[in-house]
């Protein structure tokens, strides 16, 4: 029997013809699915391409796509850790985001909100709540978490939303109606949002400044916020206005108890 014995040169040659070049990006695809690293993709959104970073499977921060750096830099900053850019999102993680985005609330997005204070992760998970196309004003968040003195702390919290869109600050408005600013581009782009989502913001803000909060059938004698699917299927003969909840308890209606706005009451 021929044994054939390589010598060390050979086995040096045999070697560097097997090793072949990693896939981009695979060393950021590896840490981040180890939760030691972000890695960041451009993403399909209602306002165009966006970047969306994750590790270890959660999402961890949305921002603008035109703002690669300075969306890496706060990322990193805040997160502390290293991020990087890969080609794409982890295909079941993808899926999930787009068909969140698409407006899809049954899909679980799992999210990164370690760094967060138990307040602002209280105030982030009330806003997924608010259904798609659907608004509620700070003071609604604020009472709904047990703090109704807190509203101002409210705004401050959803205004830090370090993922905008998945967690959707842009159904919150200013307790007066109005539309109020946005993190993710100001005013336009919240009202661009909200009308990609089937809400008719001119008309909602015709309301608003015509000093209606809620919208009421005399049918049901149930009064709801002005954007609750309920109020939107209220005939428009059969429409009562109302500009505050005591006025509406005080004609004999009901709070809804969908969209609760007993809960400004508190």
């Amino acid at each position: 029997m021929n044994v054939h014995v390589l010598d060390d040169g050979a086995i040096e040659r045999t070697l560097e013809a097997l090793r072949a070049e990693a896939p981009a990006g695979l060393l950021a695809r590896t840490m981040a699915t180890a939760g030691l690293a972000d890695a960041y993709a451009p993403v399909q959104s209602p306002i165009g391409p966006v970047l969306v970073a994750y590790s270890a499977h959660c999402v961890s921060a949305v921002g603008l796509a035109e703002n690669a750096a300075s969306f890496e830099m706060r990322v990193a900053a805040e997160l502390g850790r290293p991020v990087r850019r890969v080609e794409a999102l982890p295909p079941d993680l993808e899926r999930a985001v787009e068909r969140r985005l698409a407006g899809d609330r049954r899909v679980r997005v799992p999210f990164d909100l370690r760094r967060r204070s138990p307040f602002e992760r209280a105030v982030l998970e009330k806003a997924l709540e608010i259904p798609t196309g659907e608004v509620r004003p700070y003071a609604w968040i604020a009472a709904e978490i047990g703090r109704p003195r807190a509203v101002r702390a409210v705004g401050t919290a959803l205004a830090r939303n370090p993922i905008p869109l998945l967690i959707p600050c842009h159904r919150v408005v200013r307790s007066d109606g109005m539309i109020g600013n946005y993190s993710m581009g100001g005013p336009t782009v919240k009202r661009a949002v909200l009308e990609a989502e089937g809400m008719d913001v001119e008309a909602y803000v015709s309301e608003a400044e015509a000093g209606i909060r809620l919208i009421g059938s005399d049918t049901t004698k149930v009064t709801c916020l002005p954007t609750c699917r309920h109020a939107r299927r209220v005939m428009p003969r059969h429409r009562v206005r109302f500009g505050s909840l005591a006025q509406a308890l005080a004609a004999g209606y009901r709070p809804c108890r969908v969209c609760r706005p007993i809960s400004l009451a508190a």
